[in-house]
């Protein structure tokens, strides 16, 4: 895709992070911009910063793990703006704990948003896309965590294998019938953004919180640390992202240096070794 300048991007998880960024970024090139978000407060400021630059944009309350309000949100960019060229299924959430401490609740709420989300947004969005006929891209955010296997993130890991996956098969797929619209997926290492605070926009109605150990808390201030403590900014990957629609490029790392770890586990499958536990290299 070369052309942005009048085209519409839809981004979820539009409110904050590397949503935001990515909205403001394709902003800049002149798109017109579409947030669907979950918390209220944080889309409301967004919509009005980017009103108040001038852009040409639309918020919508959305949770990705309801069809119907991803459903919702492709009627409304459709009844505003007449198309959509670029989808960033962004929405995620994020959750520490050993594989067998995560409550039936947790595992709902993160499978929801960071899986459900990424499939509701290509089953929604994708044949609409198709039908324009016309060139467009869909950005998946996954992480590093679905590229790796880590102690402690089984339920976050799970979830964004998951959606590495889904977009390779999503690349074949479009391939096989010469379509005019791409995807990419976004694996981000720590970059400072909320993720680490997920559990402020989990529904109530999706259990109460699981009482956490001593163990669960120091993991959970050790990652919250490591990502606000990143060196590379939202506005960075925002940046990478572009470049990568621009350039077709499938995978978009935001930090090369990972590719080393990648390449350990990859190693460990081929030789049948035991997992290298890649957190602490």
């Amino acid at each position: 895709m070369k052309f942005f300048k009048g085209k519409v991007a839809v981004v979820t998880g539009g409110a904050s992070g590397l949503g935001r960024a990515m909205a403001f970024r394709f902003a800049e090139e002149g798109m017109k911009i579409v947030i669907g978000d979950i918390e209220k407060s944080s889309l409301e400021e967004t919509v009005t910063a980017f009103k108040q630059k001038g852009y040409d944009v639309m918020g919508k309350l959305c949770n990705v793990a309801e069809a119907e309000d991803v459903e919702d949100l492709a009627k409304s960019t459709v009844e505003k703006f007449g198309a959509v060229d670029v989808l960033c299924n962004n929405a995620g959430v994020s959750a520490t704990g050993r594989a067998w401490e995560h409550t039936k609740d947790e595992w709902e709420w993160a499978l929801g948003v960071n899986v459900w989300g990424v499939i509701h947004g290509i089953r929604v969005f994708t044949p609409l896309m198709l039908n324009q006929n016309t060139e467009g891209h869909i950005i998946n955010t996954a992480s590093v965590a679905g590229l790796l296997s880590l102690p402690q993130m089984s339920l976050y890991c799970l979830t964004k294998h998951s959606v590495v996956t889904l977009t390779e098969s999503l690349y074949h797929d479009l391939k096989e019938i010469n379509a005019k619209i791409s995807c990419s997926v976004l694996c981000p290492a720590y970059v400072p953004t909320k993720i680490s605070e997920s559990e402020r926009n989990r529904p109530a109605q999706q259990g109460t919180l699981r009482v956490k150990t001593q163990e669960n808390l120091e993991m959970e201030q050790k990652l919250k640390y490591a990502v606000e403590s990143g060196k590379i900014t939202a506005k960075a990957v925002a940046d990478l992202v572009f470049e990568g629609i621009s350039d077709d490029q499938f995978y978009i790392l935001t930090h090369p240096r990972i590719k080393s770890t990648v390449e350990m586990r990859v190693k460990d499958i081929l030789q049948n070794q035991q997992p290298t536990n890649t957190f602490s290299k």
